[in-house]
């Protein structure tokens, strides 16, 4: 049977400290049949084993207190009603009920998020605008999922069939899963011990399948594949692929096949083990590639052998030597011209020359913009002159696709430079809308990539912030992720930073503009090579390092093993 990620709904619902509610707890049968109403907040219906013979529910509010005579429930044998008064948004009730494996459940809501986990028997759902989210048993499934005043938008961990269009404007996506038993019989068996049977109905809302709504891309309708994404796809970067492949199962199925079958593991393959920072120099002697920074996040230049000690599989190495990364590194320069940044194309165009002007004259710099789609407006090149009339190629205006920018740059530019120190310079505001990968998979990545990230976000000022309800009490995370995607960039964006140890860089005014050039500029001139001697049989030691000065703190860049094409 599948593993339940239950996990994923608790992070999902996790409610504020503030939080006011109660809880209750019914004897029942083995089994029940639980119908919800709740119009105003969110639902999560868990079906688990730990609840034999019994139902908990676990009402709460971020507004007024949550009273008994809030919540009503009936109960006529095995059957329970739980009707949840409508408070309004401010003062709405969020509802958490757990009830015994193999049980029914039907819920009703408007635009709240509702989730389903476990093994049911039936779980029939109703939304209007509200995420519809199941977690179940794989084994054997019979679905029908309908959107009654709207396209489909919905996510599966499993491939499902097409959509049809019913008269009316109404979508049906219906089907069975799992595999079937040659034994008529058996089969039979099989489904009446294990079969759920969903029924999800919506007039707009979002419906996922075995997906972690935080893992849910910014854009679930099913489309042709880009230019970035059929380049991951061709990568072979298991992680970026499969989050592809889940928003556009068909199309990345029939691209796929058009693939000649991979020779080599491909280069962006490779995972790192947990803690690879070092790389082999000589027999007895390992390097890394180290970033010091003060309490102030600033980098720390003037680094010498004694302000280095290190340690490997516990023991203390001697540091024989520290080298300033001085060396002409190689840039990628990624450039927002979305829609939303469409009427300030020569501003982007006389920033991105300052910051080629900022740069040394031997550094590599490549320009990529983006906006649905990726353009590459110049390869790697040292020639500024080039590199400025470039710019004045770039196409502006559609919808924006950060992450699929950032994961085109790592598996297609990047990769060819076998561990070269490299970064990455976004300017962008941070909106994305439109990209087939979702943010944690793009965070993982870059996680292991090795390039630095310098996200320069400029607000759009096109969603005020203080318009927008903050995320802890949002009827429906996923809903409200495709409403007001700009307030949650600058969080993404400081993730990024640190994911990859660059730094944020939130631009209040023009003029914040060159000083992050010059600052970038500085950081990635500020990185160290350090190399110590080493006792270690293994190419992977556990090294720990410190710095020997006051305040001072240092991240170990992981070593990027590309294979020989």
């Amino acid at each position: 049977m599948k593993f339940l990620r239950v996990f994923a709904v608790f992070t999902t619902l996790c409610l504020p400290a503030f939080a006011q509610g109660y809880k209750t707890e019914l004897e029942a049968p083995e089994k029940v049949s639980v119908v919800i109403k709740n119009l105003d907040g969110r639902v999560s219906v868990i079906a688990s084993a730990d609840q034999e013979k019994k139902v908990t529910i676990d009402a709460n509010s971020t507004g007024m207190t949550v009273e008994p005579s809030d919540v009503k429930v009936e109960t006529k044998g095995s059957n329970i009603h739980i009707d949840v008064r409508q408070r309004g948004e401010k003062d709405r009730i969020d509802l958490v009920v757990k009830i015994p494996v193999r049980s029914k459940v039907e819920v009703e809501g408007q635009a709240g998020s509702v989730d389903v986990v476990g093994s049911f028997e039936s779980a029939s759902v109703k939304t209007d605008t509200g995420t519809i989210h199941a977690d179940i048993p794989l084994d054997a499934v019979k679905f029908n999922f309908v959107w009654e005043a709207s396209k489909p938008r919905y996510m599966s961990d499993v491939e499902l069939p097409a959509i049809k269009e019913k008269a009316g404007g109404i979508y049906k996506l219906s089907g069975r899963l799992g595999e079937k038993d040659p034994d008529k019989d058996k089969q039979k068996e099989v489904e009446k011990e294990q079969l759920v049977a969903l029924d999800f109905r919506t007039q707009r809302g979002v419906v996922l399948l075995n997906i972690d709504p935080e893992r849910a891309p910014a854009d679930l309708r099913e489309r042709p594949l880009t230019v970035a994404a059929k380049s991951i796809v061709r990568s072979g970067d298991s992680q970026l692929v499969e989050a592809i492949r889940k928003v556009s199962p068909k199309l990345f199925g029939d691209y796929a096949k058009t693939l000649p079958p991979i020779e080599k593991e491909p280069s962006l393959v490779r995972r790192n083990p947990p803690g690879r920072i070092v790389s082999s120099v000589a027999p007895q002697l390992m390097r890394f590639n180290a970033s010091v920074t003060d309490r102030n996040g600033r980098a720390i230049g003037g680094m010498r052998e004694s302000d280095f000690t290190v340690w490997e599989n516990g023991i203390e190495r001697r540091v024989t030597n520290v080298a300033p990364a001085n060396e002409p590194f190689n840039l990628v320069l990624l450039l927002d011209v979305s829609g939303s940044v469409e009427e300030r194309m020569d501003f982007i165009r006389k920033a991105a020359r300052d910051f080629l002007r900022t740069t040394s004259p031997q550094d590599r710099i490549a320009i990529i913009s983006f906006r649905d789609d990726i353009q590459v407006i110049s390869d790697f090149s040292t020639d500024r002159q080039l590199l400025s009339r470039k710019l004045d190629e770039i196409d502006a205006g559609g919808a924006t696709a950060l992450y699929d920018a950032l994961g085109y740059v790592l598996s297609e530019p990047l990769k060819h430079l076998r561990g070269e120190r490299t970064a990455i310079v976004v300017m962008s505001d941070g909106d994305d809308n439109k990209s087939f990968l979702p943010f944690p998979a793009i965070l993982e990545a870059l996680l292991e990539s090795g390039a630095l990230v310098y996200p320069l976000y400029v607000p759009s000022g096109l969603i005020p912030e203080s318009s927008v309800p903050k995320p802890e009490i949002t009827i429906d995370p996923l809903r409200t992720r495709y409403l007001t995607l700009t307030t949650r960039a600058e969080d993404e964006g400081r993730k990024i930073a640190a994911a990859s140890g660059g730094i944020y860089y939130p631009i209040r005014r023009l003029e914040d503009l060159q000083k992050a050039y010059d600052d970038v500029v500085a950081q990635l001139r500020s990185a160290y090579t350090v190399t110590y001697a080493s006792n270690s049989v293994s190419s992977s030691p556990r090294v720990r390092v410190r710095i020997n000065r006051d305040g001072a703190s240092v991240r170990l860049s992981p070593v990027v093993e590309l294979n020989t094409p």
